[in-house]
């Protein structure tokens, strides 16, 4: 028991000394994207296969865990490169310290490492579209935000004064973009997932037109009560 204890300080020891921060770092960056990776996708696989996909219970199950190891392995790898990648230019830095476009060098090689080169993969699809959609977003945001907005929030958990790119002044053109922005978005965005699904229904990701097939084709045609209020066919 004593020897646990011992070995239990020598290894808070180690873990706690600055020395290894940029190792470690690693280790706890990896953890945390298998970790996350996992949370997010199990229930989302579990849900979606279990009642979208026919097989067998043992066959669902198997999607379930590839689908999930899949989306952990990819956040997990991703971590490593960019944090590596990070250390490395940090390190390279003429001042040791961190330099304006170190993250988005980084963030370059992890998404060509771990996602560029898996286009035929689904969970990496909706991982690189999801974070797609949000670059836009957070675009459009600082499009229209005033150079300096206050205190916020940075990303490596300090706060400072949030600061916009304020492209379009601030004045009446600012407040038109941002009452009608959103609006114009969301009416568009679906209008061309509409019309490209109507007219090149293969352009678009599989998982989202079974789900558009069954929402707005598959809901012309019933025989009887029951399969036009119970079942779908």
């Amino acid at each position: 028991m004593d020897r646990l204890h011992a070995l239990e300080a020598a290894l808070e020891k180690i873990v706690l000394d600055p020395k290894y921060h940029d190792i470690l770092t690693l280790v706890k960056g990896v953890r945390n994207g298998i970790v996350y990776g996992c949370k997010v996708r199990f229930p989302h696989a579990l849900v979606m296969i279990v009642l979208f996909r026919s097989g067998t219970l043992r066959s669902k199950a198997h999607l379930v865990y590839k689908a999930t190891r899949q989306h952990a392995r990819n956040l997990g790898l991703f971590a490593l490169v960019y944090k590596s990648c990070m250390i490395f230019l940090r390190h390279t830095s003429p001042t040791g310290k961190e330099r304006h476009y170190d993250s988005f060098l980084a963030g370059l090689l992890g998404g060509y490492t771990v996602f560029g080169r898996t286009i035929h993969n689904s969970v990496s699809q909706q991982i690189v579209i999801y974070v797609a959609a949000r670059v836009c977003l957070a675009l459009a945001k600082l499009a229209v935000q005033p150079r300096e907005v206050g205190a916020g929030h940075g990303g490596a958990g300090h706060h400072h004064a949030v600061k916009g790119w304020e492209l379009f002044g601030n004045g009446e053109m600012r407040r038109t973009l941002v009452r009608n922005g959103w609006p114009a978005f969301a009416s568009l965005s679906w209008a061309m997932v509409m019309y490209i699904f109507r007219w090149h229904p293969e352009a678009v990701q599989s998982s989202l037109r079974s789900s558009m097939s069954y929402i707005y084709v598959q809901s012309d045609d019933w025989d009887s009560l029951r399969t036009l209020l119970w079942h779908n066919k």
